[in-house]
């Protein structure tokens, strides 16, 4: 029997809509979201202009919101909106080809370079692998960084790599929507770009 495995990026392949704005939303409220937005306005054009790496932007807007909460408050409301408001943003098609992947008996990994706090809850409830980009907590606070490298781009197939030996299957399916995707994409004997949109 053929070993075949299927990984899928998250953000915009499997959601219509970005996780970390979402859940940033969803932690600190309309007003708040909008004023960092602002204050972060400068940082986010350079970032839009490719002037500073996306790994960058990302931990600055994390720091921006988060920075000094304490590791056990976040990851429970990291949970509750894995939980509770993930679902409202799945696409149903990607969904349909994740049932589709499981009768086939494919081994399915979600690879993200969102945090893995609020995806993991959402991956485990879905029986999905996951590997994603993992903030740094060794203070017991959030402060910001990274404990990984930002899971975006070449570093995906690198993660890839460290968990899964990829010569032990005979097929690899994989799911992106963006440049950040196109090594991932790369690796696989059967590539989906943009696959599930109406």
């Amino acid at each position: 029997m053929s070993k075949k495995i299927a990984f899928f990026d998250f953000d915009g392949t499997i959601t219509t809509d970005d996780s970390l704005l979402k859940f940033i939303r969803f932690v600190v409220g309309d007003r708040r979201f909008l004023v960092g937005l602002l204050f972060l306005s400068p940082m986010l054009v350079l970032y839009k202009l490719k002037l500073i790496p996306n790994y960058k932007a990302k931990q600055n807007l994390l720091s921006w919101y988060f920075k000094g909460i304490k590791k056990e408050d976040f990851f429970d409301v990291a949970n509750k909106y894995s939980l509770n408001h993930i679902d409202k943003i799945v696409r149903a098609k990607a969904m349909e080809r994740i049932s589709w992947h499981k009768k086939q008996g494919d081994k399915i990994v979600i690879v993200s370079a969102s945090i893995d706090c609020w995806l993991r809850p959402w991956c485990e409830r879905n029986n999905l692998e996951l590997i994603a980009t993992k903030l740094d907590l060794s203070d017991d606070k959030i402060i910001g960084k990274f404990l990984t490298k930002n899971c975006y781009g070449q570093e995906k197939v690198n993660r890839i790599k460290e968990i899964y030996n990829l010569k032990e299957f005979d097929y690899i399916y994989a799911y992106g929507d963006s440049s950040g995707d196109k090594e991932m994409l790369a690796i696989a004997n059967e590539k989906y770009y943009k696959p599930f949109r109406d």
